[in-house]
């Protein structure tokens, strides 16, 4: 087989940045569309070029021109719809993040993954934005081995989603698991090392304050902190803010140990940036070691036909281009369900300690 079939499942507006970047990738074609909204599943098999819309969940699940699936429905309904799928043909499944959204959820992700037989990615494509991709290569070599890590995201405000449900934690797991299970992910992958405790301090001080929904105020939080001690020692810091979208880079990930640090910048998404203030910057990497002292940067620029197919810096090609070659029975899943239920896990410790204000032990 030289040629993947995809079935989208939910197809809101992230739904449209994975059509976009399926159609770069010779030999991948969506075929079939699914969203209880069908305006919107229409939407996006006009997107893909003339996919089919699926009645339902199951008719997508059962049509026999779909070889893999790709999950892009609102946070909660994850783990649902993968049991669902179990029901149905094994074939490969692409998951948007997070995994689950529930501490009582853990326990069905385990038992879906002892018995699914075909290859699961979760969407922590944060891994394949080019610049961040570099340091996760040079980390080790740039600092000797990593202590400290710090990763800062200065955003814009959640983006508004069907029917809204991104403005509770109850749909979303929380902003510490909505947004931030990426970040939690990229600490396991520099560190080489598991999570012992976790200490937070996180709220709501900005955004969504004068929306309501049904009669309800939104209830995501839109800034903190939170501090990782790894199991050997080494430890990691997360800053959010989602009311800072006049930055000139929206994510900085710096790595530091006994040789030298190594950071990155990434722009946040190009659509954003204002044009009277000129082309949008450029990724960096900048690696300053302390024998001898000095900084040099490193441009890492991004093929503009791969920025403009979605928000994140072209990372969301670059993982399903990789996804595609496992669909095809070539390579293997670098984001595994167990990646992706960790990530989970140390999202919702971050969101009990900064409720709590207590440290959590993992």
């Amino acid at each position: 087989m030289t040629k993947v079939r995809y079935g989208i499942i939910g197809c809101g507006m992230m739904a449209g940045e994975h059509i976009r970047n399926i159609a770069l990738i010779q030999g991948a074609v969506v075929t079939a569309t699914y969203d209880p909204v069908r305006e919107l599943a229409e939407q996006a098999a006009a997107l893909a070029g003339g996919a089919e819309v699926a009645e339902s969940f199951d008719a997508l699940l059962a049509r026999d021109d779909v070889d893999a699936l790709v999950i892009v429905s609102p946070n909660h309904l994850h783990i649902g719809q993968l049991e669902q799928i179990a029901a149905y043909k094994h074939r490969p499944v692409l998951c948007e993040k997070p995994l689950y959204t529930d501490p009582a959820q853990a326990a069905q992700v385990q038992a879906f993954a002892a018995n699914y037989t075909a290859p699961v990615w979760v969407a922590m494509e944060y891994r394949y934005m080019p610049p961040i991709a570099t340091l996760l290569q040079e980390a080790a070599s740039v600092t000797g081995g990593v202590k400290m890590l710090t990763i800062r995201e200065h955003r814009f405000p959640f983006l508004p989603k069907v029917g809204d449900w991104n403005r509770f934690n109850a749909n979303t797991g929380g902003t510490l698991v909505e947004k931030c299970c990426h970040f939690f992910d990229l600490m396991r992958l520099v560190m080489e090392d598991e999570p012992v405790r976790i200490m937070a301090s996180a709220g709501q001080s900005v955004n969504h304050l004068d929306e309501t929904y049904d009669g309800q105020t939104p209830d995501i939080w839109d800034n903190g902190y939170v501090i990782v001690d790894f199991a050997k020692g080494a430890r990691a810091m997360l800053e959010l803010c989602m009311f800072a979208e006049g930055s000139k880079y929206q994510e900085a990930v710096s790595a530091v140990g006994p040789n030298g640090k190594i950071e990155c910048l990434v722009p946040g998404p190009r659509r954003f940036w204002p044009d009277h203030l000129g082309p949008a910057p450029i990724p960096q990497v900048l690696v300053s070691p302390r024998n001898p002292a000095g900084e040099t940067v490193i441009d890492v620029p991004v093929d503009p036909t791969i920025l403009d197919a979605g928000d994140h810096n072209g990372s969301t090609f670059y993982q399903h281009r990789k996804f595609f070659d496992v669909c095809l029975g070539h390579g293997a899943v670098e984001v595994t369900l167990d990646d992706g239920a960790r990530a989970v896990a140390m999202g919702l410790a971050a969101q009990q300690s900064a409720r709590e204000g207590r440290a959590i032990l993992l």
